[in-house]
């Protein structure tokens, strides 16, 4: 239940969270957030009380229904189409509160990880909406995309230290996201060196993965669940093809499994020799190719090669809902070409990491490339992120990632 002011101030310091600016909603606009989604949009603030021209980025705020009641405290950010994210506190957020936070993230992936390498925080699944945290060993790398965010990083460098006490810290604020909320991008180690490339240890498996220079914070740790699924798809001496493969983590993982022959392609130089020796840091090799995927799908295609299992984990074709449509038809498009180089009773692992394109949307554009590619194909498996990336039950926004292990077999006509 929400509390009302009165409450609110009896429960905070009326110095602090009492004094705090108000953002008013409209009518019925805070029926969501009862629901439990912590998102407020531009459009649902009541601008002729309060109008987002008098907040800065990152200001707190509390928040109130068009009757008054206190619905809690959040950050604002008016240059923002999402004007405010609550906080799921009464308590103004410091260091100590945010040492609270991370240890209860800590607590459930200490119970499903043996060892430290995992996402520690995800955003609002978390309750720290515009965080994220990933643990490489004793190293961190945290990634803020929000204004609110932003302006608790002492803190959270601060809370980190009291919680992990971990050796390197990196942020690396180079996200897609930061540019919505009107803020620069940076790379910045805040403690420690990334010079190198750092371990990362996956059910056994020994990676090197570039943090600082990297894509996202340098390691893919919501498909380790889809790649533990793999395994039981290669057969000894399957064939291969990992698209779009980064340093090699599928290609690695399908070695381990059996594969005799593993190629990997990508569009950085740098990904794949990290791919490489990544698989021979394991004691495998695998093939690469530079180039990029669709043009590297078509010239293998034109030279009839067949592979037992294809892979491709796309980066997001739908980083926006406007474009959603251009992006199914990049889905259609590259599963059409996947299957073409697929043989026949073959696996095909179809991902997609864009929350704008639904299951039943990827699910949709394989079944118009299993037309396209003249193919029978079956959905044998679908898979989701990696538990370390909690879904939060109001919020499917949190829910983004899809993997579908489909069988490939020559038409039926």
């Amino acid at each position: 239940m929400r509390a009302t002011i009165a409450e609110v101030i009896s429960m905070s310091d009326p110095t602090t969270a009492a004094e705090l600016p108000a953002l008013r909603l409209k009518r019925n606009e805070d029926r969501r957030l009862h629901a439990g989604h912590l998102w407020i949009f531009s459009n649902e603030v009541d601008t002729q009380q309060t109008p987002l021209t008098k907040f800065k980025a990152g200001d707190l705020v509390r928040v109130l229904a068009h009757n008054d009641r206190a619905l809690g405290l959040a950050y604002v950010n008016p240059q923002s189409l999402i004007s405010a994210r609550l906080l799921e506190t009464w308590k103004l957020p410091d260091a100590a509160w945010l040492a609270v936070r991370f240890r209860a993230a800590l607590s459930i992936r200490e119970r499903l990880y043996a060892k430290p390498y995992y996402r520690l925080v995800y955003g609002e699944s978390d309750g720290l909406p515009g965080l994220v945290i990933d643990r490489y060993g004793s190293a961190c790398v945290a990634q803020i995309g929000t204004a609110g965010m932003e302006k608790l990083k002492p803190q959270i460098l601060q809370a980190l230290e009291q919680v992990l006490r971990c050796s390197a810290l990196l942020f690396k604020n180079d996200s897609s996201a930061r540019e919505m909320e009107g803020l620069t991008s940076y790379v910045e180690a805040a403690k420690g060196k990334f010079n190198e490339s750092s371990a990362v240890i996956e059910d056994g498996l020994e990676f090197q993965a570039p943090l600082a220079e990297g894509q996202k914070t340098g390691w893919f740790f919501d498909q380790a669940a889809n790649r533990r699924a793999l395994s039981k798809y290669v057969r000894k001496g399957a064939r291969v093809l990992d698209v779009f493969s980064y340093v090699g983590a599928w290609g690695v993982r399908a070695a381990q499994a059996g594969a005799s022959q593993v190629l990997c392609v990508d569009s950085s130089a740098a990904a794949l020799e990290l791919a490489a020796s990544n698989a021979e840091r394991n004691g495998f090799k695998l093939e690469t190719v530079k180039g990029e995927a669709f043009d590297v799908l078509e010239d293998l295609a034109k030279k009839r090669a067949r592979f037992e299992v294809v892979v491709i984990d796309p980066p997001a074709f739908a980083k926006r809902k406007k474009d959603l449509p251009k992006a199914l038809a990049a889905y259609k498009r590259l599963n059409q070409l996947a299957m073409q180089v697929t043989a026949d009773d073959g696996i095909l692992v179809s991902c997609s990491c864009s929350y704008h394109v639904s299951p039943e949307d990827l699910q949709e554009a394989i079944a118009k490339a299993a037309r396209g590619a003249d193919k029978h194909v079956q959905i044998l498996e679908a898979g989701g992120q990696s538990p370390d990336h909690p879904v939060h039950p109001a919020i499917p926004e949190t829910r983004y990632l899809k993997a579908y292990f489909c069988r490939v077999g020559d038409s039926l006509k």
